[in-house]
């Protein structure tokens, strides 16, 4: 429903009408639209994570387009609604995915690239894995509002998007030991921090 009518169209009565149930049994689980929008981030989130947990041994930038591909996979059937529900994700205050409200479910997926770098055979220093962990699901999440704006045939575009990342991490991989390099790293990530994880996520 929300795909074809939009986020701020959609009212709990026509869910409850189109789930077959009543609207007071829907009102008892989802009290509200918002309800509704946190209960899909957790389901998401949740498989999100447990796919997640095949990623295998290897260089921090092969995990991380595991973690990556993988995100697309787990959204793809979803794809959709979420589109619908782009404007919600970017900007709304409370269930953004930058929202304290919705940090849980960001919390369960950041921390899948944390540990793509954490864990990798070539993690860099201690003091660059968070910083760089968070910078990469920050890519992450531009590849998917590319991916969900995405017009051309079967997301073509995207998939080449995601082949230049990965030719772009070689590279990226070569410089990382580079202190200045790191520097740039932290400091981004100090201002990433600050914009949006406001929850100190």
């Amino acid at each position: 429903l929300m795909t074809e009518r939009g986020y701020e169209n959609t009212t709990l009565r026509a869910v409850a009408d189109a789930a077959g149930v009543s609207v007071g049994l829907l009102y008892r689980y989802f009290p509200s639209k918002r309800s509704v929008v946190l209960a899909l981030y957790d389901e998401l989130s949740a498989e999100y994570a447990l796919r997640s947990t095949k990623m295998g041994p290897g260089k921090w930038r092969d995990r991380f387009l595991f973690a990556l591909t993988t995100s697309l996979e787990v959204l793809a059937p979803h794809r959709q609604t979420l589109s619908a529900l782009v404007p919600v994700l970017i900007g709304d205050p409370d269930d953004g995915l930058f929202a304290p409200r919705t940090a849980f479910s960001r919390r369960r997926v950041q921390s899948v690239f944390h540990e793509a770098v954490g864990a990798a055979r070539d993690a860099p220093k201690p003091d660059v894995v968070g910083p760089l962990g968070r910078l990469l699901y920050l890519v992450h999440l531009a590849v998917l509002l590319w991916w969900l704006l995405d017009k051309s045939a079967r997301q073509r575009a995207t998939t080449g998007l995601v082949t230049l990342i990965q030719r772009t991490l070689s590279l990226a991989a070569l410089a990382l030991p580079l202190p200045p390099v790191q520097m740039i790293i932290r400091s981004g990530d100090t201002l990433f921090r600050e914009a949006l994880f406001d929850d100190a996520g």
